[in-house]
């Protein structure tokens, strides 16, 4: 029976970053991949939603610039952990490379329609019959800020991994959280990293588990940033990519 893992894969770049380093990639890896990758629809109230799953799977929620090629192709690296990967899609099937319109859109979700959304689809990866029933989280910029909101809201979650996104910063933002707690910051990246102190005394107060790492030469984004596949790779983000992967991994299999 496979573990089921809820992505938020809501990728929050800086906007002053050049157009192209928006641009897609990663259909390389999806189309040499021996897994099975397909679309479903979820019912979330009257609304349906598109999800792209990988089996073995995992949930992933998109970033900011929609179910982009390297998003699925990070659910494909996921399913090769052994994970169920599923991805929902709150921008309707658009995609952008302008970071100021992919912002725009993802800042008219609410947190009502995230938590929808999540509950919705982590209810139909739970009925996968290959899920043993575990179900974790986690997110990439504006995705790890609703990894850590949705920590607070779902008692079922064993496990949440917020990449590079605003932790807690008030006691109502953590007091509910009933799983650990896992970080991944650039040191670069000091808009973010300024909110961790705040996040550990709330998380510690609260009794609850934290751990944030800082990965040395590091941007915001370093996740995706860092993809060998990626054009304008950085070698401080590869190399922190890559560690961040080693620990990712190595928590997967507590799972």
């Amino acid at each position: 029976m496979k573990r089921f893992l809820l992505v938020l894969a809501v990728s929050c770049l800086a906007q002053s970053l050049p157009a192209q380093e928006y641009k897609d990639f990663g259909r390389d890896r999806l189309n040499s991949s021996p897994r099975h990758g397909e679309w479903v629809d979820i019912k979330s109230g009257e609304r349906t939603i598109k999800a792209f799953v990988v089996y073995p799977a995992v949930l992933v929620i998109q970033e900011i610039f929609g179910v982009t090629d390297w998003l699925r192709s990070l659910c494909d690296e996921l399913a090769e952990n052994g994970v169920i990967a599923i991805a929902p899609d709150f921008l309707n099937g658009q995609k952008f490379e302008d970071g100021d319109a992919a912002s725009k859109a993802v800042s008219a979700v609410t947190q009502d329609q995230v938590k929808a959304v999540l509950n919705a689809t982590a209810d139909y990866a739970l009925t996968i019959p290959a899920c043993n029933g575990t179900l974790a989280v986690c997110g990439f910029c504006r995705g790890g800020g609703w990894a850590f909101m949705y920590a607070n809201e779902n008692p079922k979650l064993k496990a949440t991994y917020s990449f590079y996104g605003a932790p807690p910063q008030s006691p109502d933002q953590a007091g509910n959280i009933r799983c650990p707690v896992y970080g991944f910051y650039g040191e670069n990246d000091e808009r973010v990293n300024a909110m961790i102190p705040k996040a550990e005394e709330l998380m510690k107060a609260a009794g609850k588990k934290y751990e944030p790492m800082i990965y040395k030469g590091a941007g915001h984004g370093f996740m995706r940033s860092g993809e060998p596949a990626n054009p304008n790779t950085r070698e401080g983000d590869k190399k922190a990519r890559d560690e961040a992967w080693t620990r990712w991994k190595t928590l997967l299999k507590q799972l």
